[in-house]
This record gives C-alpha cells, structure tokens and sequence, in this order.
C-alpha cells in the first residue's frame, strides 16, 4: 500500500520485539556494572580514610618534632658575643614581642657566658603597659644578678610600651630617623548612641553592678564613669613617667611636652634625653661591646606552635558553640 500524498512512498516495516532472553541479559549487565561501581566507590573510600589518617599521624609526628627540635642558638659558651633579642610589632600577650617570649630569651641570653652584653633590638609602635612592664622589671632584675649591660637599638620606631621597655636599658642607641618618644597611655572605641536613637534602634543591655557595661559603646556614658576611666589612665600615665625617670637618670632633659604622648625623631630624642647616641646593632656589638659576632636569642612562635593552636581551637569549636547559649560572665 503506497501514502496517499507521497505515492510510491512504501510502508515502515515493523520493529521486531525483543526476546526474553535478550531483556534479561541487559538487565543483569546493568547489575553487575552497578555491583562493580559500588565496590570502587567502598574502595576508593576505603583509601581516602586511610589517607586522611595517615595525614594525620604525619601531621602530629611533625608537630612533635619541630617541637622538641625547637632552634636555639647555637655556639660555643666560651666564645664572646653580643645576644641579639628582638622586640619588633605589637607588644602584647601571646604576641612575639609578649613578655612570655621576651622574657625567656633574655634569660638564655643572659646565662649563656659567652655573651657580653644584650642587645634589645626593637622596632614596635608599642602596646600593652602590662607586657611592658613585665619586661621592664625583667631586665633590670637580670642586669643585676649577671652583672651585664643591656643596650636598645631602635630601628624605625620606639614608642609607647616600646620605650617603656627601652628604658630599663644602660643606653639608648637610635638612627636620627627613628620615631622615639610617645610617653602617654590611651584608651579608646566608639560611642552609637546618638546614630541608635536617628534609627529608631533600642540597645537592650542587662548588667549585675550599675557600672559593668559602662565601656559598651552603645550606652550613654556618665560623667562619674568618663572621671573614672580617666583617673585610672593618668594613674597608669604616671607609673610610666616613673619608669621613664628611673631609666634616664640625670640624662633627662625634662620639658612640659616630654611627657605629654608627643614623639620626637631619634636625633631630637637624643638633645632631650631620651636617647643616647646614634648607632645601629653592628655598631653597638662592633665599637661598644667589642663582641662584633651576633647571636639571636629571640624567641618566636614556630610553625608547629601555630599548627597545634590552630588544632586545638578546631577541636574546641563545638565546645564553645555549645556554650554560645549561656549568659556570658565577662
């Protein structure tokens, strides 16, 4: 039979119907492909694990190793030196220039014997008053029990808690660039509340004690709080002059702005007596100590440290975001 429209066009022949048997071995290839691919995947995971695992165990190997291998200067005690101990960043806790690492470092450098003299280098815009006088004491109870000089040299800058620890130092060395000074304490944040109330926004803050959230910078603070904060600034102000005098000596030239948080460059600090001389550390181990070889002493967070802090915050993430629902106590 030929199509109507297309004559001589001829007729689809029929599509023959698969076989039973045909069907069922396509079905149990399909099978066996699944079975097949499941067990690679139980494998590959298998292997990842083991993987993961392995990792791990490497990791803390390596953690341990670098731990106990800690580098440490290295030379013979019976051969002078001039101990390096660096004070560079921020001043404050946990930080390389926190009185925990300064601390030791000078005590290494200070009972090795073949050390003349300790070198604070520091490059810091300063920090913590608290860290700084931890190392303040330091030195001047080290300087008397091993019977050592100490001498800063100032880089770049020597401000605020740097020069606190400065102080404590026999002398003072400085480039005539560097910023020295800053002999003033401050406390800053900001204050929302004028903005909250042009927004329409209502700070719901719930305090045990009428002054415990006086420092919370969306409540309005009172004139009995801003004299309290106040008074403690020119307190902790004044224990800072103090150190200053007791360092410097007779060799201050005390004006009105000296201590005022104003910073001078290294060449005026030395005209005003906050500094001593000019020089930089090959200088002061070449001319001054007469021990031109240097030894660092200082102590920094290894690698190893970082990766175990980092860990161990890991670890303690569920803990804290459980105790995320419980009033803190600060």
């Amino acid at each position: 039979m030929t199509d109507p429209i297309f004559p001589g066009t001829p007729e689809t022949p029929p599509t023959p119907a698969r076989s039973t048997s045909e069907a069922s071995g396509w079905e149990r290839a399909t099978l066996e492909k699944l079975a097949f691919a499941a067990l690679a995947e139980q494998k590959a995971t298998r292997r990842w694990k083991t993987f993961v695992r392995l990792s791990w165990l490497v990791f803390f190997i390596a953690v341990a190793w670098i731990g106990l291998n800690r580098a440490a200067p290295t030379t013979d005690k019976s051969t002078a030196h001039t101990a390096v101990v660096e004070i560079k960043g921020e001043i404050a806790s946990g930080a390389d220039a926190g009185a925990e690492f300064v601390v030791a470092a000078m005590r290494s450098a200070f009972e090795d014997e073949g050390a003349q003299a300790v070198v604070l280098l520091i490059n810091s815009p300063g920090g913590s008053p608290v860290q700084a006088g931890i190392i303040n004491d330091e030195i001047r109870r080290l300087k008397v029990l091993h019977k050592k000089p100490v001498y800063a040299v100032v880089e770049e800058t020597c401000a605020s808690a740097a020069y606190y620890i400065a102080v404590a130092a026999d002398a003072i060395y400085v480039d005539k660039a560097s910023i020295v000074g800053s002999i003033g304490v401050l406390m800053d944040g900001f204050g929302f509340t004028g903005l909250m109330d042009k927004l329409g926004v209502e700070r719901r803050l719930m305090t045990a004690g009428e002054n415990k959230g006086f420092l919370d910078p969306f409540s309005p603070q009172s004139d009995t709080q801003r004299a309290f904060a106040q008074n403690m600034l020119n307190q902790i102000h004044t224990q800072f002059i103090d150190a200053v005098k007791a360092g410097r000596g007779k060799r201050l030239k005390e004006t009105p702005e000296t201590f005022s948080g104003l910073f001078w460059s290294g060449q005026q600090a030395i005209e005003m007596g906050l500094a001593d001389h000019l020089g930089n550390l090959d200088y002061v181990a070449r001319e001054v100590v007469k021990a031109e070889e240097l030894i660092d002493y200082t102590r920094r967070e290894n690698v190893a440290e970082r990766l175990a802090k980092r860990f161990g915050a890991a670890i303690g993430e569920g803990s804290v975001r459980a105790l995320k629902s419980i009033p803190a106590l600060r």
